[in-house]
């Protein structure tokens, strides 16, 4: 058979149903055993092409840089042996296979099970305690063990809500309590809610320094810093910083032997959400998170991932408007270092 007539007909499963930002194709070899597997002879029209060109006619419901992937990945033969670099040059005759891998993305809206630190549940609302290091909606590098997968296995109604329900979101390294919606009217009311700043979200943080000002408010827009596209900066609207504003209340500070060993014990009450706000709020200050490496912050008092929980959420219910508070004591490495402040404090 020819390149270009297809043992099988594949279909990626439509992200945008489920409300997906775009992403960027990757692999992820897991679960590969059971895909469709698509072969065909080289015509000679294709004779002496880069391997990966071939690849495109085969399967063009892939991208190329996927296909790419693929070849990297062992997953396309060429005469039954591994075909090597995606520069290959083929000739007409050779017998192409190629492991039909979907791309890491197309399965990442996949349920997988896994433990939920639940503070409140009903059919409306979920209200979880999110632990540091876990990731909420799928993203380059990490496509499977989200907090979003764990929600389309927890329950069925998550597969026909954007983003599985998820209407905030935590950094993977920031602890704390978070919410979700579990229908679509809760889902289109806490989103409406937060856009009129009617959910209210109060974090405890370590910072560097000694944070002179017992309270303070911090505003400055917040955008894509544009010399380091992973972090978020200070950035004036006019070149794309979209307004924030968050309170800051000194708590204790911990001299240390010098003024710059020193780490000051913070709550704060975000009045917007941008990415990153707290983080990016503080270091533009001078006061960098505690291990928090992309501001500026150093490990300290134990801390190796950045310092901040989100410890109060206060909403009114999506669908019965009652008024709901909920706390969340830290985690065991926050608690530590944010005793150690306490009792070391000025």
């Amino acid at each position: 058979m020819a390149v270009g007539a297809r043992t099988a007909d594949y279909r990626e499963p439509d992200l945008n149903r489920l409300g997906a930002e775009a992403l960027d194709d990757a692999t992820d070899d897991e679960g590969a055993a059971a895909f469709e597997t698509r072969t065909a002879a080289v015509e000679a029209a294709l004779h002496g092409r880069r391997l990966d060109q071939a690849l495109v006619v085969l399967a063009p419901e892939f991208s190329r840089s996927h296909l790419q992937h693929l070849i990297d990945a062992r997953h396309v033969r060429l005469d039954g042996m591994p075909a090597g670099t995606a520069s290959r040059r083929v000739r007409a005759g050779q017998q192409l296979s190629l492991e039909l891998v979907p791309t890491a993305e197309s399965r990442a809206y996949t349920p997988q099970a896994m433990p939920l630190a639940v503070l409140y549940e009903d059919e409306h609302l979920l209200v979880l305690d999110k632990p540091a290091g876990l990731v909420v909606h799928p993203a380059p590098g990490h496509w499977s063990g989200t907090l979003l997968n764990g929600l389309l296995a927890r329950h069925a109604a998550a597969a026909s809500l954007p983003r599985a329900g998820i209407v905030h979101r935590l950094d993977k390294d920031t602890s704390g309590v978070m919410m979700v919606g579990k229908t679509l009217p809760a889902v289109t009311a806490l989103v409406r809610d937060i856009a009129a700043r009617a959910v209210h979200r109060r974090y405890l943080a370590l910072a560097h320094g000694v944070v002179a000002e017992a309270s303070c408010t911090i505003e400055a827009p917040i955008g894509r810093d544009p010399r380091v596209r992973v972090r978020m900066a200070v950035v004036p609207v006019a070149a794309g910083g979209r307004t924030a504003r968050t309170d800051v209340a000194r708590v204790a500070v911990r001299e240390g032997q010098d003024r710059g060993d020193a780490v000051s014990a913070l709550r704060c009450t975000l009045h917007t959400g941008r990415t990153h706000q707290i983080r990016v709020h503080l270091a533009s200050c001078g006061h960098p998170l505690v291990a928090d490496a992309l501001y500026g912050g150093r490990p300290a008092l134990g801390m190796l991932r950045q310092a901040l929980h989100a410890s109060v959420l206060q909403l009114a219910h999506p669908v019965t408007r009652a008024a709901l508070v909920f706390e969340c004591p830290p985690p065991a490495d926050f608690a530590a270092a944010w005793a150690q402040v306490l009792d070391g404090c000025a």
